[in-house]
């Protein structure tokens, strides 16, 4: 059982199966590209003022509060903090401050449970460098 919802493209619907999600329809980036854009932009909004991870194309990580974003997905994080994995030195943290993710690099974001997250002790994981992503 799956329910199909629309999105703001006419050529794009939203399904959803058991608490997972797809995107599905027939999309041409270049005839799409605004429709496209318009609908991440529209998910970023309820996430504002919120904690959120963000994983680049490139495989890094970022952690930070999410204070705007524009129609091409730019996101503007403070607080934020880019997390750098390592297989023998645990997890660097590396302070950041105020910092702009461009939308076009944008591979996964998400929000952070803080509660959770204050709770890891990130000097003890040990785990490879994510690789990028391919398209």
């Amino acid at each position: 059982i799956w329910l199909k919802y629309k999105t703001s493209c006419p050529r794009v619907f939203l399904r959803a199966d058991f608490g997972s999600f797809w995107l599905a329809g027939i999309l041409d980036w270049r005839r799409d590209k605004d429709c496209i854009q318009n609908m991440a932009a529209t998910g970023l909004e309820p996430l504002i003022e919120q904690q959120i991870s963000v994983v680049t194309n490139d495989g890094r990580l970022f952690v930070g509060v999410l204070r705007g974003f524009d129609q091409s997905s730019n996101v503007v994080l403070s607080d934020c903090q880019e997390r750098v994995f390592d297989t023998e030195k645990g997890v660097e943290q590396v302070v950041l401050g105020l910092y702009v993710i461009r939308g076009d690099n944008l591979a996964v974001v998400g929000e952070v449970d803080e509660e959770i997250d204050s709770r890891i002790d990130l000097s003890n994981i040990r785990a490879a460098p994510l690789k990028p992503v391919v398209h």
